[in-house]
């Protein structure tokens, strides 16, 4: 593991944290791509669909990592909210303007939530350090996917 100044108790909640924030990441994009409406909308689908799957992905990453160190991922699907970093916006507007603004804001989140992994398991955790990093390179990649489709839309 290296340093032995790893609190494994603590990574492991930061962990759960996250994992609540990529499911509830992957329902949001997963839910917008189905209501989307406006400008754009077939890219803006396509773009959220994609997400959809790569925050799955990021969940199932997660939850390895987590049995991995001994711990349990969340196991109710009703402990994500009280668990998670983020949020979910409810997509009540599926504008695709709106969409994309609420997507946007979900992935900064996400940068700071991996970025804090990333920082607490430096020199200390090769291998969640490196996972994280990984997702949060997906994470910069799909905010600035979805920034350049705003800027098409205009907003």
């Amino acid at each position: 593991m290296g340093d032995s100044d790893l609190d494994v108790v603590s990574l492991i909640e930061k962990l759960n944290r996250a994992l609540a924030d990529e499911w509830l990441a992957y329902y949001q994009y997963w839910m917008g791509a189905k209501l989307a409406t406006g400008a754009m909308k077939e890219k803006v689908v396509e773009e959220l669909e994609e997400h959809a799957g790569d925050e799955l992905r990021h969940a199932g990453m997660v939850a390895d990592r987590i049995i991995q160190l001994g711990g349990t991922p969340i196991l109710d699907p009703k402990a994500w909210h009280t668990a998670a970093n983020c949020g979910y916006e409810v997509p009540e507007d599926p504008s695709t303007a709106k969409l994309l603004e609420q997507n946007i804001k979900g992935e900064r989140c996400a940068i700071r939530v991996y970025k804090a992994i990333m920082e607490m398991t430096q020199n200390k955790d090769r291998t969640t350090f490196s996972m994280a990093e990984e997702i949060m390179q997906d994470e910069i990649e799909h905010e600035e996917d979805l920034k350049k489709i705003q800027a098409d839309i205009g907003n």
